[in-house]
């Protein structure tokens, strides 16, 4: 293991978990408190999924020896950003959490389920994402229109060097969200050191939450991440078994929903910053660059609190707007994909109108209504051809 620990690797790993923090902490912000988190448990969310990314990391990379890095479910946190505080409030979202994170754990014991899930339509898994994101990625713009002079200098760097450094254009937003915080005087009037808490949530069970949050975070989640790291590894020459991987991440997730952790899975970004070339001329020495990712992960969840003392006295929407800018390039990856097929883009297009209306039917929400109608329709559009 040590040998796999160089300057090199080591200064990638803490790159990439750094980016991978920065791109999206903004969304796990924001999904826990949309299903009704208070402030200490969105900092025990947030710190649940760093340190279980840190340890599913150094587990993955150290037993196989394959850059295998885990990351929290960004589409995930997204999905649970458009939807309401459920009936039974938090209680419930953790139940869900717990559901949904026995369905990957189940998956990865079970290759029949992992073979249904694989047999979901592209264009529908694809559409149902773009439904999630679409009103996040709107965020940045409406801020801008409402507060130019707080959000505007974001998206402006974000912009300019989204053209030339696209890997550094998140960091420079946030840095920039930063200057403009202190500038304005949006920071903490006394900061608190101290090493994040945990706040443990009973679980509440209904099959509401069930069908609308936990079936739909379970689908985002493998299929926009878990089946995406895994061809990221693949198109850098790595073979990796996926379900040693679904077993360990279900069961860490299942373990850190009480404490507000949606989900952990294997990363696409941070996979794709560890796993390439640049790292390490040697393929096996790449995944030193994921154990030093895992351990920065494990440090940022043990400052989460500090961390995030700071992102509250941002104004209203610039975390928002941080998150939508995060995840613009997702959204452009799942609409492309959703309506790439001229024989699906019907069922597509449904899916994809139902889960972006944001409606909720018998308390469930529209990603799991929006994929409901988009696969009969794609079932019944199939059985005439």
């Amino acid at each position: 293991m040590t040998n796999a620990l160089t300057p090199q690797t080591i200064s990638a790993g803490v790159l990439a978990a750094l980016i991978g923090f920065a791109a999206s902490f903004a969304i796990v912000i924001a999904g826990l408190t949309a299903v009704g988190a208070s402030e200490a448990q969105a900092v025990s969310g947030l710190a649940a999924l760093n340190i279980t990314t840190g340890i599913a990391s150094l587990v993955l990379a150290i037993r196989f020896k394959m850059p295998m890095a885990v990351a929290w479910s960004t589409p995930g946190a997204a999905l649970l950003a458009t939807l309401a505080v459920p009936e039974g409030g938090y209680a419930e979202a953790t139940g869900a959490f717990v559901v949904s994170s026995l369905m990957i754990l189940v998956t990865g014991l079970v290759p029949r389920l992992r073979q249904w899930v694989e047999a979901i339509p592209l264009s529908l898994s694809s559409a149902m994402l773009a439904g999630v994101l679409i009103n996040i990625c709107l965020v940045p713009f409406t801020t801008v229109a409402a507060m130019p002079l707080i959000a505007g200098p974001v998206v402006l760097v974000w912009f300019v060097v989204n053209l030339t450094r696209k890997l550094w254009a998140l960091p420079a937003a946030v840095i920039t969200a930063g200057v403009v915080c202190a500038w304005g005087g949006y920071v903490p009037e006394q900061v608190q050191w101290q090493v994040s808490e945990p706040v443990w949530v009973t679980p509440v069970f209904s099959w509401a939450s069930t069908i609308g949050i936990a079936l739909p975070l379970f689908l985002v989640t493998m299929t926009s991440q878990n089946l995406a790291g895994l061809a990221v590894l693949k198109a850098n020459g790595y073979r990796p078994p996926l379900s040693p991987a679904l077993r360990l991440t279900g069961l860490l997730s299942v373990l850190n929903a009480p404490f507000g952790g949606h989900h952990i899975n294997l990363a696409a970004l941070t996979a794709a910053l560890c796993a390439n070339e640049d790292v390490h001329p040697d393929p096996g020495k790449r995944y030193g660059a994921v154990i030093a990712a895992g351990l920065v992960f494990i440090v940022m969840g043990l400052g989460t609190s500090v961390m995030m003392q700071y992102a509250l006295a941002a104004p209203d929407n610039l975390i928002e707007t941080i998150g939508g800018l995060a995840l613009l390039g997702a959204l452009l990856g799942a609409v492309v994909q959703a309506f790439d097929a001229p024989a699906s883009r019907e069922s597509a297009l449904l899916c994809f109108l139902i889960t972006a209306s944001g409606i909720a039917i018998a308390g469930i929400g529209s990603a799991f209504w929006g994929l409901l109608v988009g696969g009969l329709v794609f079932k019944l559009r199939a059985g005439r051809a």
